[in-house]
């Protein structure tokens, strides 16, 4: 079940600076109920005396309303010296997290610091203007990834962001608009009228692991209804396999997600990944989830990468990416297929039938 879709925040930090903003009081006024906190400063350091773990939880449920000075980042593909990825932008509106429980999300340890909170940044006009500045300097086609920092979907009956969004990338014929979520919220989507300019992909995996992994997201069923929605509606569609997770009965969950995704849809690529963990994200992920994280503790996960995360051997990864291969062709002989920042030595394994040019987070 999504349970974005009934998020109530117990806490709401309302920026002074932007109290009187008529999209600061609607938020506010679709949560009756919440606390609200009236702050002098954005950056609020958790409390000493609370566990790491439990600061994550708490943020889940914790919305700050604030402004943000700069809502697109370049990434230029670089990993260091063995992984291989293509450059794109980061757009970034909600920041530092979602309401989701997913155990192996890298936004928990990135943020456990100094952001114990969901943000919503919402002078948009910012926003818009940094777009535009962006695509005035840039020659070539450009997407604006908006699921590399939170999911893009999750919150969206609360921000309204694809209602702003995919109409304003209508306008344009270089630049695209990339949604990335584990939600089945599309309520404003199906309103809107849809366009090249923008993309939808879902993010899958097996349903034990959905289960297990991915608290509170939509099931596997409803990512994939939603995809079909989607697609019928007249969205480009695509979908994400990442993280891949080996567990004992992997491979009857993955043939299991690839059938069911492939026999009513037809994404313009699907692009896989594996687990990979910063090291001091195990200790986090135990504190905050208990027994469910306790498998990625002895699961096999190696050093080695030029990013450095942990990883499974590059055997592993092999064996696991040529399972899905056969069984995505088997479904599907002509989708485009790609490897999600992986090593050069992984990737030249799969260089006759995986197309690296058509991955999940460029036009």
């Amino acid at each position: 079940m999504d349970t974005a879709k009934t998020f109530k925040p117990r806490t709401i930090l309302l920026w002074r600076k932007i109290a009187s903003h008529p999209d600061a009081q609607r938020i506010l006024d679709l949560f009756p109920s919440s606390q609200v906190q009236l702050i002098e400063h954005q950056r609020m350091p958790p409390l000493s005396n609370t566990s790491p773990g439990q600061v994550l939880l708490e943020g889940k449920r914790t919305l700050m309303i604030g402004e943000a000075s700069s809502f697109v980042g370049h990434f230029d593909g670089r990993l260091g010296t063995n992984l291989r990825c293509r450059p794109y932008y980061k757009l970034v509106p909600l920041s530092n997290g979602c309401p989701y429980y997913c155990t192996y999300c890298y936004l928990a340890f990135i943020y456990r610091k100094y952001a114990p909170y969901i943000k919503v940044n919402i002078n948009y006009d910012t926003m818009f203007r940094q777009i535009r500045k962006v695509m005035a300097d840039s020659s070539g086609k450009i997407c604006f990834n908006m699921g590399e920092m939170l999911d893009s979907l999750a919150l969206d009956h609360i921000t309204n962001l694809t209602t702003m969004l995919i109409p304003f990338f209508s306008d344009f014929s270089n630049a695209y608009l990339m949604l990335l979520t584990k939600s089945n919220n599309i309520n404003n989507l199906l309103a809107l009228k849809p366009n090249q300019q923008t993309v939808v992909s879902w993010s899958l995996n097996p349903s034990e692991i959905i289960t297990r992994l991915e608290q509170g997201t939509a099931s596997l069923n409803q990512r994939i209804e939603a995809a079909k929605t989607c697609q019928n509606h007249g969205y480009r569609t695509r979908f994400r396999i990442d993280p891949g997770i080996l567990y004992t009965n992997w491979r009857s969950g993955y043939s299991d997600l690839i059938q069911k995704a492939l026999t009513v849809t037809e994404p313009e690529n699907i692009t896989i990944g594996m687990l990979r963990l910063l090291p001091g994200h195990l200790g986090l992920t135990v504190n905050a989830y208990g027994q469910c994280a306790n498998m990625f503790c002895n699961c096999g996960l190696v050093k080695g990468a030029s990013d450095g995360k942990l990883r499974y051997p590059p055997a592993k990864r092999i064996e696991f990416y040529r399972f899905l291969t056969d069984v995505i062709r088997s479904f599907n002989k002509k989708v485009p297929i790609s490897l999600c920042r992986e090593s050069t030595e992984v990737c030249d394994v799969f260089k006759n039938c995986c197309e690296f040019t058509k991955c999940n987070c460029i036009s």
